[in-house]
């Protein structure tokens, strides 16, 4: 059984839609640089995301120096989006937390709605380092995250999902098989190893890196949307409800909050710390 290293690495400029894969990335306090600073809002100043648009899958953004992005879709022409200046925001709600962002041009705004069918506005949050403490049960005192559901990063591992995948193709829904990593949309990846072995880390270091795992990643109903065609299916939810539930929760993947800032790269090993 091979060493575990860093297989993969995945930054998403703006919540919920395709990720984009990166040979390494800054490291920072509250994430991957560039993760998770971007997201989509409905009249309510409520998050939108996969759950209530699959479409989003579709869409893709692209990081420009700066922190502005450039927005694309298939068959549509692209709109580059900078950043918003401070003089306008909002309190948006993001599943249990409540997050001042500011809010993008009009021009954004009419691009996603275009595209989606509904109202929607683009917000940017601006100061990850004071906006959103991570949750204090598993976080410590000054720490954040950006716009990622809960914490900083989720790592996956190959050998997990692998092992995901045989489950799925001796259940209910072979056809479903096998199901790509990027339906669980994680930061980074590792390969090599045991499957299911991150159950057991508390500390790793990725390269020079460190990062504490704090918790399980349960799982929701966007792991069953096709990342390419938008469409829904039944996998991995069943699968994961017969071998992989803990109480109301179905697991696949570790949050982790960084320990230090660096830089991380494909091929860096992975060294398990506790």
């Amino acid at each position: 059984m091979s060493s575990p290293v860093l297989g993969a690495v995945y930054v998403h400029p703006v919540k919920s839609l395709a990720a984009c894969a990166a040979d390494g990335a800054v490291v920072e306090p509250w994430g991957l640089d560039g993760d998770r600073r971007w997201m989509l809002i409905d009249t309510g100043n409520r998050v939108v995301t996969q759950r209530q648009q699959p479409r989003l899958a579709q869409l893709s953004a692209e990081l420009l120096p700066g922190g502005g992005v450039v927005l694309s879709a298939p068959g549509s022409p692209s709109l580059t989006v900078e950043l918003p200046g401070p003089d306008r925001t909002v309190v948006a709600e993001l599943h249990r937390s409540r997050v001042e962002v500011a809010v993008a041009a009009g021009a954004a705004h009419a691009w996603f709605g275009s595209h989606l069918g509904a109202e929607v506005r683009l917000v940017h949050l601006d100061a990850p380092a004071h906006r959103r403490p991570v949750d204090p049960e598993f976080g410590r005192p000054g720490e954040t995250v950006s716009l990622a559901d809960g914490f900083p990063l989720l790592l996956t591992t190959r050998a997990s999902l692998d092992a995901l995948n045989t489950w799925v193709a001796q259940g209910d829904n072979p056809e479903e098989g096998p199901l790509p990593m990027d339906r669980f949309r994680p930061n980074v990846v590792v390969d090599g190893g045991a499957p299911w072995a991150e159950d057991s880390w508390r500390r790793i270091a990725i390269g020079e890196v460190a990062f504490r795992l704090v918790k399980p990643c349960g799982r929701c109903v966007v792991t069953t949307i096709d990342q390419r065609t938008a469409e829904r299916g039944k996998e991995p939810l069943r699968t994961l409800a017969r071998h992989r539930r803990d109480g109301k929760h179905l697991l696949f993947g570790q949050n982790m909050i960084p320990e230090g800032t660096g830089v991380i790269r494909t091929g860096d090993p992975v060294r398990v710390l506790g």
